[in-house]
C-alpha cells in the first residue's frame, strides 16, 4: 500500500515538472480551451494568435536574432510597464536566456508578420523579485507582440 502511494506521489511530481511547453511549442501540460486560436498550459502560460504573417515568412527559432515590437502590461491592472516606441524594435537572440523564459517560449515558432498575445505567469517572468518601480513581485504579465524580422 505504501509503495502504491509513493508511486502516485512520484507520478504527480513528474506531472508538475512537465508544465512548460516543449521547445517546439507543443506541449506537455497543455490545456484545452474553447478559443480556437488560444493555447493554454497548466502553469498559466498562454499564447493567443492575433494575426498570421506569410506562411513562408522567416521563422523564429533558437539562436536566431529576433526583432520585435511589443507592449507589456500587468495582467492584474492592465497598466503598461514597457513598450517599443514608434518604428523602433527590440532585438534579442532567441532561446539563449537573453530575455525572460516566457518570451523565449512565446516567440518560438513565430513567423515574420505574426502577432501574438502571450500571458506569462511569474515563474516564467520576473518571479518573486519583480522589477523595482515597474513590476511587482509575483506578477502575471501580458504582452502583445509582433515579429518584425529574423536574422
Amino acid at each position: 500500500q505504501q509503495q502504491k502511494e509513493q508511486k502516485q506521489q512520484q507520478q504527480q511530481q513528474q506531472k508538475g515538472k512537465q508544465e512548460t511547453p516543449s521547445k517546439d511549442g507543443s506541449a506537455a501540460g497543455e490545456v484545452k480551451t474553447n478559443k480556437k486560436n488560444v493555447r493554454r498550459w497548466e502553469n498559466g502560460f498562454e499564447i493567443e494568435e492575433l494575426a498570421m504573417g506569410q506562411p513562408n515568412g522567416k521563422l523564429a527559432k533558437a539562436g536566431k536574432k529576433c526583432m520585435m515590437k511589443y507592449v507589456g502590461r500587468l495582467k492584474s491592472t492592465g497598466k503598461v510597464f514597457d513598450q517599443t516606441q514608434g518604428k523602433k524594435t527590440f532585438a534579442f537572440r532567441l532561446g539563449v536566456g537573453e530575455v525572460i523564459k516566457g518570451w523565449d517560449l512565446g516567440v518560438q515558432g513565430m513567423r515574420v508578420g505574426d502577432k501574438r498575445r502571450i500571458v506569462i505567469p511569474p515563474q516564467l517572468g520576473y518571479g518573486s523579485s519583480g522589477v523595482k518601480g515597474a513590476i511587482p513581485p509575483n506578477a502575471t504579465l501580458e504582452f502583445e507582440m509582433e515579429l518584425v524580422d529574423v536574422k
